[in-house]
């Protein structure tokens, strides 16, 4: 057998990492942290319904599949997906799955804040992420496509290259209002793509990602629209942001805000 450098590699083993992703306690660990966020040990336990010990040894088989990274900040262990890439596996995952069954209140009440918004990875998801796509390409910010997730369509939505099937474009007037609304386009950085999409599972259409739908969940924040859960990888939407959605991309959105 070829080993070292000469190694000769058979086909993709994807059977490794289904099995990683096949454990419960595991499934809601990496879903916890598809939001991109760093999270404690003991937090991701809490997620997983599981006892320290028993999470110290699944996320110990996490980072050995490089599903997830380890950052040590003083005396802790934090944990973050291992990039990008694997937001995207829990994802297109999470669109392919049958919806978890609801046990109590407090279940139903968290399901619904992260399908209403959330991030995934570093851009928002959810009715939040749709709604913001949808009204740019009204508003003419975007060009190429409808937002519309159509997996019959001969050329949309295909299986391969996720995010780059449809051709979406930043118009003039998209780089004029975007600029205005105080993305910096200069800041960007060159090696990632400006415009991606991903289709969001929860509500079956485009919702924006790349550099830019990165840049606007960060603008987002900084203006104090949208406000991370605390134990949920949800994002509340504030009466700020709601008006500010409104007033600046015309996206009229109902339900409960924070303060």
């Amino acid at each position: 057998m070829t080993t070292g450098a000469n190694a000769v590699h058979g086909d993709a083993d994807i059977a490794h990492i289904g099995s990683l992703v096949a454990d419960p306690a595991r499934a809601r660990i990496l879903l916890a942290l598809g939001d991109g966020r760093a999270l404690p040990a003991s937090v991701l336990a809490d997620e997983a319904g599981v006892a320290a010990s028993t999470a110290s040894a699944h996320l110990g088989k996490l980072v050995d599949g490089a599903l997830l990274k380890v950052e040590p900040h003083g005396r802790h262990r934090y944990f973050r997906v291992a990039g990008p890439e694997v937001a995207e596996l829990i994802e297109a995952l999470a669109r392919l799955s049958p919806p978890a069954q609801i046990r109590s209140l407090r279940q139903g009440t968290k399901a619904q804040a992260v399908r209403f918004a959330r991030t995934c990875y570093d851009h928002l998801a959810g009715v939040l992420g749709t709604s913001l796509m949808s009204a740019m390409i009204e508003r003419e910010l975007l060009a190429g496509g409808d937002g519309v997730f159509d997996p019959e369509s001969a050329d949309d939505d295909r299986l391969a290259s996720p995010g780059f099937d449809v051709d979406y474009r930043l118009t003039r007037r998209g780089v004029r209002e975007l600029s205005a609304f105080g993305i910096e386009f200069g800041a960007m950085p060159r090696r990632r793509p400006l415009i991606r999409y991903c289709v969001d599972w929860s509500e079956q259409r485009h919702h924006l990602a790349g550099a830019l739908g990165a840049a606007l969940a960060q603008r987002m924040f900084e203006l104090g629209w949208v406000r991370r859960a605390r134990r949920s990888r949800a994002v509340h939407l504030t009466e700020e942001g709601r008006d500010g959605l409104r007033d600046t991309f015309g996206v009229e959105l109902k339900g409960r805000t924070s303060r």
